[in-house]
């Protein structure tokens, strides 16, 4: 059975910054990948986001701002791609020969009860 992550699309962004950023956007990047979710290969990390956004909650015109579009495209374009196709992806040998020995085992039960 198919966890709600598995075959799900995943972008990482940080916006408090500081000098962990990286590594916690690359852990995050990793727990995704570990719950067999599609991570995108495209990452952003905004350092001293209170200053990158105007009075009215906008993000500012910069490089950060170009970065966060840059992710969320490719967002979009690896959802577009994948969509409907997540049991394919996450599809295991390892998975579908366990369940048909679970299966096997269910069936000689059932015929050893009857």
């Amino acid at each position: 059975m198919c966890c709600p992550t598995q075959g799900r699309t995943l972008a990482v962004m940080q916006v408090s910054g500081g000098s962990q950023s990286f590594n916690t956007v690359n852990t995050l990047r990793v727990l995704g990948r570990w719950m067999r979710m599609l991570t995108i290969p495209n990452q952003s990390s905004v350092a001293k986001a209170w200053q990158e956004f105007d009075d009215h909650g906008r993000m500012k015109a910069s490089p950060y701002y170009d970065r966060v579009v840059d992710v969320m495209e490719e967002l979009v374009k690896f959802t577009l791609l994948t969509r409907g196709r997540a049991d394919y992806l996450v599809d295991r040998y390892s998975e579908r020969k366990g369940d048909e020995v679970a299966a096997a085992l269910a069936r000689a039960a059932g015929a050893t009860a009857s």
